[in-house]
């Protein structure tokens, strides 16, 4: 088994700690589901630590991350009510990319196309958010697909994450 990281979610329900694991050779990355295909979530690190313990599995603690959906969400939802790092929306794009993958649902990428493609390559250069970068910043027509987009992951989320964690 590869190495487990934990990922702790900030939503509106519940902080929630998941195990997530990177691909290995071409495998996609992906979040720890259970028997059923369900998430498997804790709700504080310990007892994330505590069931890696009795399955032995290798936990990396400080490979860990926090992705703040709650900002992501104000961010879709309330447009000009502050702004967000860039930084912060990619790591969401890519959680729910994982997302989708590890509940073998029908993946986020289906929704993209060119637009979501120029949206990715410059959120990299983590100013897509500023429009005195000139072209290095999203469009109208960026902004919205990439709302769109987050929107539907964070929709996703809210169906697959239990109410409290499950270890």
């Amino acid at each position: 088994m590869a190495d487990c990281y934990p990922y702790r979610i900030v939503s509106r329900r519940d902080d929630l700690t998941l195990i997530w694991r990177p691909g290995e050779d071409e495998a996609a990355d992906e979040l720890v589901v259970d028997g059923e295909g369900s998430i498997l979530a804790f709700p504080h690190l310990e007892a994330l630590r505590a069931f890696c313990e009795r399955n032995d599995w290798e936990l990396v603690p400080e490979g860990g991350a926090t992705l703040d959906l709650r900002l992501v969400r104000r961010w879709v939802e309330c447009p000009g009510q502050g702004a967000v790092p860039a930084g912060l929306l990619l790591d969401a794009w890519n959680f729910f990319e994982d997302l989708c993958h590890s509940l073998k649902a029908t993946s986020l990428s289906s929704l993209q196309g060119r637009v979501h493609d120029s949206a990715y390559e410059k959120i990299f250069g983590g100013e897509a958010l500023e429009p005195a970068v000139g072209e290095g910043a999203w469009t109208d027509e960026e902004t919205a697909a990439v709302r769109a987009l987050l929107r539907a992951g964070l929709g996703l989320w809210e169906q697959a994450a239990p109410a409290s964690g499950t270890g």
